[in-house]
């Protein structure tokens, strides 16, 4: 596990409607996070979604004007177009990706939002289209069952203004789905903070996810 820790960022808002509040953010993703707040980036993993197996938990404390648009985007781990992890070796599969974060004020501790049902996500890569991909032994990217869908990233998707409004709820997924892994168990969790993800963990490689911590 590596924690990152990251103070007195200040992230303007794009209409000052309260002073601005200090927030300690806790995240756990599987595969690869980048985080942003009112269209501002804050934290990339630091660890990159090429090192085998990268998982880790992050902690950035960074400042803002409320409410605070957060914005994800996630990466599960592929080799390539396929969806696919360890190609042509023994431990070819498909992977499964997760995605929990927890928010507190800097000052009281006090918990102000957490990853749950709330979130929306919004899907930008799936793969491969059939899960007999898996077991193809040459397995290439649009070819046969290794078809794949890429969305398109909708400009300004990170700011407060952006309507998100069409993007499908995530869907919280249980420990023993998601299987997190090292720098889970380092972070004392809220009870309402939630593993999400969309609504298929194997195939949906890569989410952008919006959520809002209010006044």
């Amino acid at each position: 596990m590596r924690a990152l820790i990251t103070t007195a960022l200040i992230v303007t808002a794009t209409a000052g409607l309260t002073e601005p509040k200090s927030i300690t953010a806790d995240i756990w993703a599987d595969n690869w996070f980048a985080m942003y707040a009112n269209g501002d980036l804050i934290i990339e993993d630091s660890i990159p979604i090429t090192t085998e197996r990268s998982f880790n938990a992050e902690t950035t404390t960074f400042t803002a004007e409320l409410p605070i648009t957060i914005a994800f985007e996630v990466r599960d781990f592929k080799a390539n177009d396929t969806g696919l992890e360890y190609i042509g070796t023994s431990r070819q599969q498909m992977g499964d990706g997760g995605l929990i974060a927890q928010f507190l004020d800097a000052t009281t501790g006090e918990t102000v939002a957490v990853t749950n049902t709330d979130v929306r996500c919004l899907v930008i890569h799936r793969a491969p289209i059939d899960r007999a991909c898996e077991n193809e032994s040459s397995p290439i990217a649009g070819v046969g069952p290794c078809g794949f869908v890429v969305t398109e990233t909708p400009t300004n998707w990170t700011t407060p203004n952006f309507d998100d409004r069409k993007w499908p709820n995530a869907v919280r997924h249980s420990e023993w789905a998601v299987g997190p892994k090292d720098g889970y168990d380092t972070i004392s969790w809220n009870w309402d903070a939630k593993l999400i993800w969309s609504d298929d963990l194997v195939q949906d490689n890569t989410l952008l996810c919006r959520m809002t911590i209010e006044d």
